[in-house]
């Protein structure tokens, strides 16, 4: 299977509008006007039949997100050239809706990535990590969710996972234990440690972008609240999973480790390095941005662009198999989306439900921002 950032869409972040559409209109007054004209309504079931669309799975979700986006401009102007009410957004909108920092980032960093695959680092880091064990189950499962959660808040928390998975299961099947007792503390990792930083996931990117924050403010605010979620899951774990740890088989460590050693090793150190400097670069300048008032992307893509030069990776190659345009498309058209949701008023009923179902509380806010969010995300 292809290694996608897709597994952690935002569209779970959406779910409040949909849910809340119904809820709300007929609560505020104020908003009764907005709320009843058609372009409301249509951008509204445009934004629902999306969700439904990708839910159950209809469609691929870059087609579902397309095609929801395609709506949107059509109506404006077909209908929205005869009545104003119809106007959901104009095609200048919906370009300038299209958040470019997000897609350059994201971008720059499947080139970054896509060069460090070839290395076999990923790979190494496995076989490293049960080196260090030195055949302790244990050991191995705390230092593999640590390698996974480090490699995951700098690098495609996904792809890391699918290049990491092959050597944890060839681990797993010498010692007799079931995969999924490695795999699942791992997976729980990637996702802790791609929270903590803006470019471990592409909703943080998102999330950063929109609110203007730095590097190291999103490492600020995260980094100690997911090193305190990561140690807790790695006693978790190691708790849920004690019967099969206990269960390992005894092998030979030193011959194992060499079998291992000759299957997953570097094998491009050049090329190792020169990735490693330049990721080193780009971090740097992730670092800093904030400071220049440059964008993050422009870190990426400086990084990305002098690591391509210099390793003389085949461009068209990378261009057609090491970037997800699939992925970039759907974000592209997920803006658009929430554009016509934001500019038929939808974003601000969805505020004022919140507003009105905590009392004015931040806390109770924050509170039902986080389960719609969580629960939603595990769906879509």
């Amino acid at each position: 299977m292809k290694p996608t950032l897709e597994g952690r869409s935002p569209m779970g972040m959406l779910l409040p509008l949909a849910l809340a559409v119904f809820m709300t209109a007929p609560c505020f007054g104020a908003q009764e006007s907005q709320a009843s004209g058609p372009a409301f309504w249509i951008a509204t079931s445009v934004l629902i039949l999306v969700y439904g669309l990708i839910a159950f799975e209809v469609m691929h979700r870059t087609l579902a997100a397309f095609l929801g986006a395609a709506m949107l401009l059509l109506v404006t102007y077909t209908a929205g050239a005869y009545n104003p009410g119809y106007v959901i957004l104009t095609f200048e909108h919906a370009v300038h809706a299209m958040d470019m920092n997000v897609i350059f980032l994201l971008m720059a960093m499947m080139m970054i990535v896509g060069v460090l695959k070839k290395t076999g680092l990923f790979q190494w880091l496995a076989f490293r990590s049960y080196q260090l064990a030195r055949g302790n189950v244990f050991a191995l499962s705390m230092i593999l969710m640590f390698v996974t959660a480090v490699t995951s808040a700098f690098l495609d928390n996904v792809t890391t996972m699918i290049l990491i998975i092959p050597v944890t299961i060839n681990i797993a099947s010498v010692l007799k234990i079931n995969p999924l007792t490695l795999l699942m503390p791992e997976v729980f990792a990637s996702n802790v440690g791609g929270t903590a930083t803006l470019i471990g996931d592409p909703p943080n990117i998102m999330i950063g972008s929109y609110a203007k924050l730095t590097f190291v403010q999103f490492v600020q605010n995260l980094a100690v609240i997911c090193l305190i979620c990561l140690a807790v899951s790695i006693v978790y774990f190691v708790y849920w999973y004690k019967k099969d740890y206990l269960k390992a088989q005894v092998v030979d460590v030193k011959q194992m480790i060499g079998e291992l050693k000759e299957t997953y090793r570097i094998t491009n150190k050049t090329l190792l390095l020169q990735s490693a400097l330049m990721l080193a670069i780009t971090i740097f300048l992730f670092i800093i941005h904030g400071a220049l008032h440059m964008e993050p992307s422009i870190a990426a893509m400086v990084g990305a662009a002098l690591l391509l030069v210099i390793s003389r990776v085949n461009i068209v190659e990378m261009l057609e198999h090491e970037i997800e345009w699939h992925t970039l498309i759907f974000f592209m058209m997920l803006f658009v989306i929430v554009a016509g949701a934001e500019e038929t008023g939808l974003i601000q009923i969805i505020a004022d439900w919140v507003n009105h179902m905590s009392k004015g509380s931040i806390v109770v806010a924050i509170v039902v921002i986080l389960w719609v969010s969580a629960l939603a995300s595990a769906i879509i």
